[in-house]
This record gives structure tokens, C-alpha cells and sequence, in this order.
């Protein structure tokens, strides 16, 4: 990727408060018009921007800003960047080295069996492949099915590992989470009741707890009976005495 200045009005904004270059210098770097730069130093524009070294971001040297000082006929050149960005990839499968696509079905053999969750869709944008290809690996009707060893794509350079993880990771969000095993004793889901006849709620049997036992009536007469009939007794006694 070529070099690109960054922030190109705020570069110009501290151009124009440290430097003595001339208006057409500091457009010619910025990419700006020299009436821009003008109404930069008059204060009629830009305000509120706040300016950025290009110095202190490796875009400019002091050497090449004393040079243009001193010309004013020199052109300001952008100085070459220590990092590489890397270019944003387009939609679309990934374009696979000639030297590694025999590869190709070992990396397709390694995300099967490690990362079932993934989709045909996500294996191909990974490793660059067809989705006919994953089917006939992923049920061994490959043509090359005995040979293939399973490899971490990264590690073959098919693809980066934080292509990998984002991938994993949006597969693992689109997975439905897991439905409990077993519902509540005496209560139904929301999802069940609301699509219930009013009729069938009412008449859904609910489990006993296991701590609460029926009643008896004639027992619990009995007991209230003997209770009381030994109070009469514990009665006749005080009056005797």
C-alpha cells in the first residue's frame, strides 16, 4: 500500500503554527488548495482542529522540513512508513498461492474435525475452496481421502489467525444455546402456555412434590377426638382432687 498522509488538515495546521513554509508547500503535502492553507493561517478555517506532528508520527523528517524552509521551490516528500498496513481483503473467496493450494485439503480436513462448527461458507472463505470440496472431505469421498493429514491452515500460511478466530467466533454466536433437559415441577415454559388453549393449561396435570402427602380425614378426626376427650378426662381429675 502506497503511503498516505494522515489527518492531512490537522498536519497542515501545525504546519502552518511551526514551520515557515510557504501556503503552496504546505498544500502541495497536504493535498489542500493554497486558499485552504490561507484561511488555515488566517484563522478563518479549521478551527477547533488541533494539529498533529507529522514528525512525531514518522510522516516527516526535521531534515526534509529544514530543506523546504530554506527552498521554497522544494516539494515536501512523505517519508516511507516502518509499518505495513496490510489492504483490506474484498468479498469474495480467498485467493490461494499456486505453490500452497495443494494444501488446501489437509488445512479443509484440520477445521472439520477441530471446528465443526463452522459453516461450508466460513471454510471456504478461510482456505479458499469450493464448498463441493468440503462435502467430499468432510465424508471422505475425496479422491485423495487416504493421504490427507489434518493441518492448522495458519500454519500452512493459508490464512491468519485472526481471520480464524473471528470466524470461530462468529460461528459460536449463531449456535442455539442449549435447552435444558428437564422443565419445572409445576410450571411450563411461557413459550408452551402461550399457545395453549386456556382449556389445556387448566387441565395439564401438575407433579406432586414428593414432601407433601394427602390428607386423611378420618385420622385427623380421630386425632382431634382423643385430644379432646383427654382434656375432659385431665378435667375430672381437678374436680375430684
Amino acid at each position: 500500500m502506497a503511503n498516505t498522509l494522515l489527518m492531512p488538515k490537522a498536519t497542515a495546521v501545525w504546519l502552518v503554527d511551526n514551520t515557515a513554509l510557504s501556503f503552496d508547500q504546505i498544500a502541495n503535502f497536504c493535498k489542500l488548495h493554497p486558499l485552504e492553507v490561507k484561511a488555515i493561517a488566517d484563522g478563518e478555517s479549521a478551527q477547533g482542529i488541533k494539529g498533529l506532528d507529522p514528525v512525531s508520527t514518522g510522516q516527516l523528517s526535521r531534515e526534509e522540513i529544514a530543506k523546504a524552509e530554506s527552498d521554497p521551490s522544494h516539494a515536501l516528500k512523505l517519508a516511507d512508513s516502518k509499518y505495513v498496513v496490510p489492504e483490506l481483503r474484498k468479498k469474495g473467496p480467498r485467493y490461494t498461492p499456486v505453490s500452497k493450494r495443494h494444501d488446501r485439503p489437509n488445512a479443509i480436513l484440520w477445521l472439520v474435525r477441530n471446528h465443526p462448527e463452522l459453516k461450508d461458507a466460513q471454510i471456504s472463505r478461510l482456505v479458499g475452496t469450493t464448498k463441493n470440496t468440503i462435502e467430499q472431505i468432510r465424508n471422505r469421498t475425496h479422491w485423495n481421502s487416504a493421504n490427507l493429514q489434518p493441518i492448522d491452515p495458519v500454519a500452512l500460511g493459508l490464512c491468519t489467525q485472526i481471520d480464524l478466530d473471528f470466524e470461530v467466533q462468529k460461528a459460536a454466536k449463531s449456535r442455539p444455546a442449549d435447552v435444558p433437559s428437564e422443565q419445572s415441577d409445576s410450571l411450563l415454559p411461557a413459550s408452551e402456555t402461550e399457545t395453549m388453549p386456556v382449556t389445556d393449561i387448566l387441565s395439564t396435570p401438575t407433579r406432586p412434590r414428593e414432601e407433601e402427602e394427602e390428607l386423611d380425614a378420618d385420622a385427623v378426626f380421630a386425632k382431634l377426638k382423643s385430644l379432646k376427650g383427654s382434656e375432659e378426662d385431665e378435667e375430672a381429675e381437678d374436680s375430684t382432687s
